[in-house]
Protein backbone atom coordinates (compact mmCIF):
# COMPACT_ATOMS: atom_id res chain seq x y z
CA UNK A 1 0.00 0.00 0.00
CA UNK A 2 1.35 3.01 -1.24
CA UNK A 3 -0.48 6.29 -1.36
CA UNK A 4 -0.28 10.62 -0.97
CA UNK A 5 -3.78 11.94 0.99
CA UNK A 6 -4.24 15.79 1.70
CA UNK A 7 -4.19 16.46 5.42
CA UNK A 8 -7.98 17.66 5.47
CA UNK A 9 -9.47 15.04 3.60
CA UNK A 10 -8.28 12.30 6.35
CA UNK A 11 -8.33 14.73 8.95
CA UNK A 12 -12.24 14.51 7.79
CA UNK A 13 -12.69 10.91 7.56
CA UNK A 14 -10.91 9.97 10.68
CA UNK A 15 -13.19 12.42 12.79
CA UNK A 16 -16.34 10.63 11.32
CA UNK A 17 -15.50 6.78 11.57
CA UNK A 18 -13.17 7.49 15.27
CA UNK A 19 -16.19 8.20 16.78
CA UNK A 20 -17.13 4.57 16.82
CA UNK A 21 -13.73 2.88 17.95
CA UNK A 22 -13.75 2.42 21.82
CA UNK A 23 -11.07 4.11 23.38
CA UNK A 24 -10.46 1.30 25.89
CA UNK A 25 -10.59 -2.07 24.20
CA UNK A 26 -10.20 -6.14 25.51
CA UNK A 27 -9.88 -7.14 21.67
CA UNK A 28 -6.92 -5.08 20.25
CA UNK A 29 -8.12 -4.76 16.31
CA UNK A 30 -11.15 -2.58 17.69
CA UNK A 31 -8.48 -0.31 19.18
CA UNK A 32 -7.72 0.41 15.52
CA UNK A 33 -9.28 2.11 11.74
CA UNK A 34 -8.30 -0.12 8.69
CA UNK A 35 -7.04 1.92 6.05
CA UNK A 36 -7.94 0.38 2.60
CA UNK A 37 -6.33 2.29 -0.64
CA UNK A 38 -7.87 0.94 -4.04
CA UNK A 39 -8.75 3.09 -7.28
CA UNK A 40 -8.79 6.59 -6.89
CA UNK A 41 -9.42 6.56 -2.92
CA UNK A 42 -8.89 5.49 0.63
CA UNK A 43 -11.57 4.03 2.68
CA UNK A 44 -11.30 4.40 6.37
CA UNK A 45 -13.20 1.79 8.40
CA UNK A 46 -14.08 2.15 12.50
CA UNK A 47 -15.85 -0.81 14.37
CA UNK A 48 -16.98 -2.14 17.49
CA UNK A 49 -19.07 -5.27 17.95
CA UNK A 50 -22.30 -4.13 16.76
CA UNK A 51 -21.39 -0.89 14.73
CA UNK A 52 -18.83 -0.72 11.31
CA UNK A 53 -18.69 3.04 9.62
CA UNK A 54 -16.47 3.64 6.41
CA UNK A 55 -16.24 7.16 4.79
CA UNK A 56 -13.82 7.72 1.85
CA UNK A 57 -11.58 10.35 1.02
CA UNK A 58 -9.99 11.12 -2.73
CA UNK A 59 -6.40 10.19 -2.39
CA UNK A 60 -3.25 9.55 -5.04
CA UNK A 61 -3.18 5.89 -4.70
CA UNK A 62 0.34 4.49 -6.15
CA UNK A 63 -0.26 0.56 -4.90
CA UNK A 64 -3.60 -0.53 -3.55
CA UNK A 65 -3.83 -2.31 -0.40
CA UNK A 66 -5.35 -2.76 3.17
CA UNK A 67 -3.81 -2.76 7.26
CA UNK A 68 -5.04 -1.84 10.52
CA UNK A 69 -3.70 0.48 12.62
CA UNK A 70 -4.25 2.25 16.17
CA UNK A 71 -7.15 4.61 15.56
CA UNK A 72 -6.07 7.01 18.71
CA UNK A 73 -2.28 7.25 17.33
CA UNK A 74 -2.72 7.86 13.91
CA UNK A 75 -5.68 10.33 14.82
CA UNK A 76 -3.82 12.26 16.96
CA UNK A 77 -0.77 12.23 14.07
CA UNK A 78 -3.43 13.42 11.32
CA UNK A 79 -4.09 16.17 13.59
CA UNK A 80 -0.71 17.44 14.29
CA UNK A 81 1.11 17.01 10.90
CA UNK A 82 1.50 20.34 9.00
CA UNK A 83 0.80 19.42 5.30
CA UNK A 84 -0.15 16.36 2.57
CA UNK A 85 0.42 13.02 4.32
CA UNK A 86 2.31 10.20 2.60
CA UNK A 87 1.78 6.55 3.66
CA UNK A 88 2.83 3.03 2.63
CA UNK A 89 3.45 0.07 3.97
CA UNK A 90 6.79 -1.16 4.59
CA UNK A 91 6.87 -4.72 6.02
CA UNK A 92 4.64 -5.23 8.76
CA UNK A 93 5.20 -0.99 9.86
CA UNK A 94 2.62 1.75 8.38
CA UNK A 95 5.02 4.49 7.66
CA UNK A 96 3.61 8.32 7.76
CA UNK A 97 5.46 11.06 6.76
CA UNK A 98 4.47 14.53 6.59
CA UNK A 99 6.77 17.64 5.90
CA UNK A 100 9.65 16.36 7.88
CA UNK A 101 8.11 14.50 10.29
CA UNK A 102 8.56 10.90 10.01
CA UNK A 103 6.43 8.04 11.78
CA UNK A 104 6.42 4.13 12.05
CA UNK A 105 3.70 2.79 13.31
CA UNK A 106 2.50 -1.57 14.43
CA UNK A 107 -0.25 -2.36 12.39
CA UNK A 108 -2.40 -5.56 12.25
CA UNK A 109 -3.83 -7.55 9.47
CA UNK A 110 -7.06 -6.20 7.75
CA UNK A 111 -8.87 -10.02 7.24
CA UNK A 112 -9.04 -9.55 11.59
CA UNK A 113 -11.23 -6.32 11.00
CA UNK A 114 -14.27 -7.29 12.33
CA UNK A 115 -17.37 -7.08 9.36
CA UNK A 116 -21.28 -6.95 9.65
CA UNK A 117 -22.86 -8.75 6.79
CA UNK A 118 -25.37 -6.57 5.08
CA UNK A 119 -27.90 -9.44 4.10
CA UNK A 120 -31.50 -9.13 2.82
CA UNK A 121 -33.24 -5.31 4.15
CA UNK A 122 -36.59 -5.42 4.09
CA UNK A 123 -36.91 -1.89 3.25
CA UNK A 124 -35.32 1.49 1.84
CA UNK A 125 -35.74 4.59 1.69
CA UNK A 126 -34.32 7.69 1.78
CA UNK A 127 -34.81 10.07 5.00
CA UNK A 128 -33.40 12.59 7.17
CA UNK A 129 -32.98 10.37 10.00
CA UNK A 130 -31.24 12.29 12.34
CA UNK A 131 -33.54 15.36 12.16
CA UNK A 132 -36.73 13.01 12.83
CA UNK A 133 -34.69 11.08 16.16
CA UNK A 134 -33.37 14.42 16.99
CA UNK A 135 -35.69 15.64 19.74
CA UNK A 136 -36.16 12.09 20.97
CA UNK A 137 -32.89 11.19 21.71
CA UNK A 138 -32.60 12.32 25.51
CA UNK A 139 -35.49 10.12 26.44
CA UNK A 140 -33.58 7.14 26.26
CA UNK A 141 -33.13 4.66 29.00
CA UNK A 142 -29.56 4.72 30.49
CA UNK A 143 -28.21 1.97 32.24
CA UNK A 144 -31.58 0.43 32.28
CA UNK A 145 -32.02 -3.62 33.01
CA UNK A 146 -34.53 -3.33 30.45
CA UNK A 147 -32.09 -3.50 27.32
CA UNK A 148 -34.92 -2.57 24.71
CA UNK A 149 -35.69 1.07 26.50
CA UNK A 150 -31.84 1.79 25.96
CA UNK A 151 -32.76 2.92 22.49
CA UNK A 152 -35.12 4.86 19.78
CA UNK A 153 -38.15 2.79 18.40
CA UNK A 154 -38.16 3.24 14.73
CA UNK A 155 -41.14 2.37 13.22
CA UNK A 156 -44.25 3.41 10.49
CA UNK A 157 -47.68 4.04 12.05
CA UNK A 158 -50.04 4.20 8.92
CA UNK A 159 -47.74 4.84 6.52
CA UNK A 160 -45.88 7.54 8.58
CA UNK A 161 -42.60 7.49 10.06
CA UNK A 162 -42.63 7.49 14.06
CA UNK A 163 -39.33 8.24 16.71
CA UNK A 164 -39.75 7.27 20.20
CA UNK A 165 -38.08 7.07 22.88
CA UNK A 166 -38.68 6.56 26.87
CA UNK A 167 -37.19 5.56 30.46
CA UNK A 168 -40.25 4.86 31.72
CA UNK A 169 -40.83 8.01 33.20
CA UNK A 170 -40.42 10.65 30.59
CA UNK A 171 -41.23 9.49 26.56
CA UNK A 172 -40.56 11.96 23.56
CA UNK A 173 -42.53 11.18 20.02
CA UNK A 174 -41.61 12.87 16.93
CA UNK A 175 -43.81 11.85 13.88
CA UNK A 176 -41.95 12.45 10.37
CA UNK A 177 -43.10 11.77 6.76
CA UNK A 178 -44.68 8.89 4.52
CA UNK A 179 -42.31 5.45 4.45
CA UNK A 180 -42.81 2.06 3.36
CA UNK A 181 -43.91 -0.34 6.13
CA UNK A 182 -41.57 -2.15 7.88
CA UNK A 183 -41.35 -3.86 11.20
CA UNK A 184 -40.52 -1.84 14.10
CA UNK A 185 -37.07 -1.68 15.35
CA UNK A 186 -34.91 -0.52 17.97
CA UNK A 187 -31.94 1.61 16.86
CA UNK A 188 -29.06 1.79 20.06
CA UNK A 189 -27.81 4.81 21.22
CA UNK A 190 -24.36 5.20 20.11
CA UNK A 191 -25.83 4.68 16.68
CA UNK A 192 -28.13 7.28 16.67
CA UNK A 193 -25.52 9.82 17.76
CA UNK A 194 -23.50 8.77 14.56
CA UNK A 195 -26.31 9.16 12.32
CA UNK A 196 -25.29 12.14 9.52
CA UNK A 197 -27.47 14.99 9.32
CA UNK A 198 -29.21 15.58 6.30
CA UNK A 199 -31.31 13.28 3.92
CA UNK A 200 -29.63 9.87 3.39
CA UNK A 201 -30.92 6.57 2.12
CA UNK A 202 -31.78 3.66 4.90
CA UNK A 203 -32.24 0.60 4.59
CA UNK A 204 -33.50 -1.03 7.67
CA UNK A 205 -33.90 -4.96 8.46
CA UNK A 206 -35.15 -7.08 11.76
CA UNK A 207 -31.45 -7.50 12.43
CA UNK A 208 -29.55 -4.17 11.50
CA UNK A 209 -29.96 -0.66 9.92
CA UNK A 210 -27.86 0.68 6.99
CA UNK A 211 -27.35 4.12 6.83
CA UNK A 212 -25.49 5.54 3.78
CA UNK A 213 -24.68 9.29 2.89
CA UNK A 214 -21.73 10.56 0.33
CA UNK A 215 -19.06 8.66 0.99
CA UNK A 216 -20.34 7.72 4.44
CA UNK A 217 -21.30 4.15 5.33
CA UNK A 218 -22.91 2.83 8.67
CA UNK A 219 -24.08 -0.54 9.41
CA UNK A 220 -25.07 -1.26 13.02
CA UNK A 221 -26.99 -4.20 14.91
CA UNK A 222 -30.33 -3.51 16.46
CA UNK A 223 -31.02 -3.47 20.04
CA UNK A 224 -32.52 -7.11 20.82
CA UNK A 225 -36.42 -7.10 22.55
CA UNK A 226 -39.88 -5.95 22.05
CA UNK A 227 -40.73 -2.61 22.36
CA UNK A 228 -43.73 -1.54 24.83
CA UNK A 229 -47.03 -0.23 23.65
CA UNK A 230 -46.01 3.06 24.87
CA UNK A 231 -49.45 5.01 23.04
CA UNK A 232 -50.95 3.26 26.22
CA UNK A 233 -48.75 6.07 28.09
CA UNK A 234 -49.27 8.97 26.16
CA UNK A 235 -52.52 10.92 28.05
CA UNK A 236 -55.52 11.26 24.76
CA UNK A 237 -57.89 12.83 27.53
CA UNK A 238 -56.01 15.77 29.62
CA UNK A 239 -58.38 18.61 29.25
CA UNK A 240 -56.88 21.42 31.23
CA UNK A 241 -54.21 22.98 29.10
CA UNK A 242 -51.89 25.93 30.16
CA UNK A 243 -49.79 27.42 27.52
CA UNK A 244 -46.87 29.82 27.96
CA UNK A 245 -43.66 30.64 26.55
CA UNK A 246 -40.92 28.06 26.93
CA UNK A 247 -38.18 29.93 27.49
CA UNK A 248 -40.00 31.76 29.72
CA UNK A 249 -40.70 28.03 31.98
CA UNK A 250 -37.08 27.20 31.67
CA UNK A 251 -35.39 30.44 32.42
CA UNK A 252 -38.16 29.95 35.62
CA UNK A 253 -37.16 26.41 36.08
CA UNK A 254 -33.51 27.43 35.87
CA UNK A 255 -33.60 29.76 38.77
CA UNK A 256 -35.88 28.50 41.42
CA UNK A 257 -33.20 24.94 40.73
CA UNK A 258 -30.35 27.13 41.87
CA UNK A 259 -31.63 26.16 45.58
CA UNK A 260 -31.72 22.25 44.53
CA UNK A 261 -29.28 20.56 47.05
CA UNK A 262 -29.39 16.90 44.80
CA UNK A 263 -29.59 16.23 41.26
CA UNK A 264 -32.97 14.64 40.17
CA UNK A 265 -34.64 16.79 42.48
CA UNK A 266 -38.71 17.98 41.76
CA UNK A 267 -39.47 20.97 40.75
CA UNK A 268 -43.77 21.86 41.50
CA UNK A 269 -45.66 23.62 38.88
CA UNK A 270 -48.90 25.62 40.22
CA UNK A 271 -51.18 26.57 37.42
CA UNK A 272 -54.15 28.76 37.74
CA UNK A 273 -55.43 31.40 35.61
CA UNK A 274 -53.22 33.77 34.06
CA UNK A 275 -49.50 32.13 35.95
CA UNK A 276 -47.89 28.90 36.28
CA UNK A 277 -45.82 29.45 39.22
CA UNK A 278 -42.47 27.37 40.02
CA UNK A 279 -41.13 26.35 43.45
CA UNK A 280 -38.89 23.84 44.66
CA UNK A 281 -37.71 23.79 48.37
CA UNK A 282 -34.88 21.38 49.55
CA UNK A 283 -32.62 21.48 52.79
CA UNK A 284 -30.84 24.11 51.58
CA UNK A 285 -33.47 26.89 50.90
CA UNK A 286 -36.68 27.41 49.08
CA UNK A 287 -37.59 29.36 46.11
CA UNK A 288 -40.27 30.39 43.95
CA UNK A 289 -41.24 32.02 40.93
CA UNK A 290 -43.92 32.73 38.11
CA UNK A 291 -44.40 32.84 34.57
CA UNK A 292 -47.47 34.27 32.45
CA UNK A 293 -49.75 31.50 31.11
CA UNK A 294 -52.91 31.17 29.60
CA UNK A 295 -54.89 28.80 31.93
CA UNK A 296 -59.12 28.83 32.58
CA UNK A 297 -59.32 25.78 34.12
CA UNK A 298 -59.22 24.73 37.74
CA UNK A 299 -56.25 25.31 39.85
CA UNK A 300 -53.96 22.23 39.61
CA UNK A 301 -50.49 21.47 41.44
CA UNK A 302 -48.26 18.98 39.97
CA UNK A 303 -44.30 17.93 40.30
CA UNK A 304 -41.86 17.01 37.63
CA UNK A 305 -38.47 15.91 38.15
CA UNK A 306 -36.59 19.53 37.48
CA UNK A 307 -33.79 17.64 34.29
CA UNK A 308 -36.71 16.04 33.11
CA UNK A 309 -39.07 19.00 32.51
CA UNK A 310 -35.35 21.57 31.22
CA UNK A 311 -34.94 18.17 28.75
CA UNK A 312 -38.43 18.34 27.43
CA UNK A 313 -38.83 21.68 27.27
CA UNK A 314 -35.42 22.27 25.62
CA UNK A 315 -36.92 19.86 22.30
CA UNK A 316 -39.31 22.41 21.57
CA UNK A 317 -38.84 25.12 19.10
CA UNK A 318 -38.88 28.85 20.75
CA UNK A 319 -42.55 29.70 21.15
CA UNK A 320 -45.72 28.68 23.18
CA UNK A 321 -45.77 25.52 24.61
CA UNK A 322 -48.67 23.98 25.98
CA UNK A 323 -48.96 21.40 29.15
CA UNK A 324 -52.01 19.09 28.77
CA UNK A 325 -53.17 17.85 32.39
CA UNK A 326 -55.60 16.15 33.99
CA UNK A 327 -54.94 16.23 37.93
CA UNK A 328 -51.66 16.50 39.74
CA UNK A 329 -50.77 13.04 40.19
CA UNK A 330 -51.20 12.05 36.23
CA UNK A 331 -49.00 12.04 33.19
CA UNK A 332 -48.79 15.41 31.57
CA UNK A 333 -48.31 15.95 28.19
CA UNK A 334 -46.49 18.73 26.47
CA UNK A 335 -46.84 19.70 22.85
CA UNK A 336 -46.45 23.33 20.59
CA UNK A 337 -47.81 24.51 17.90
CA UNK A 338 -44.94 25.60 16.29
CA UNK A 339 -43.74 21.73 16.44
CA UNK A 340 -47.44 19.73 15.93
CA UNK A 341 -45.39 16.64 14.96
CA UNK A 342 -43.70 16.75 18.29
CA UNK A 343 -44.62 15.46 21.87
CA UNK A 344 -43.36 14.53 25.61
CA UNK A 345 -45.38 12.95 28.00
CA UNK A 346 -44.08 13.54 31.60
CA UNK A 347 -45.11 11.35 34.39
CA UNK A 348 -45.71 13.41 37.68
CA UNK A 349 -43.30 13.40 41.06
CA UNK A 350 -44.06 13.85 44.52
CA UNK A 351 -42.34 17.10 45.42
Amino acid sequence: MRLLIGKQELARVMAIVGRVVESRNTIPILGNVMLAAAGGGLAVAGADLDIVATASANADIEQDGAVCVDAKLFGDIVKKVGGDISISLEGDKLAVKSGRSRFSLATLPAVAFPTLPDGKYDATFDLDISALFAPVQFAIAVNDNRKFLEGVYFHTKNGVAVAVATNGHRLSRHIGESLPEFRGIIVGPKTVSLLPKGVARVSVSEQKIRVEQGDFTLISNLVDGEYPDYERVIPAGNEFIACADKSDILKASDRVATVSSERGSGVKLTVSSGSIALSVRSQVGAAQDEVQAEYSGEPIEIGFNAIYLRDALQVFPDGQVEIALNDGMSPARITSPVAPLLDVTLMPMRV
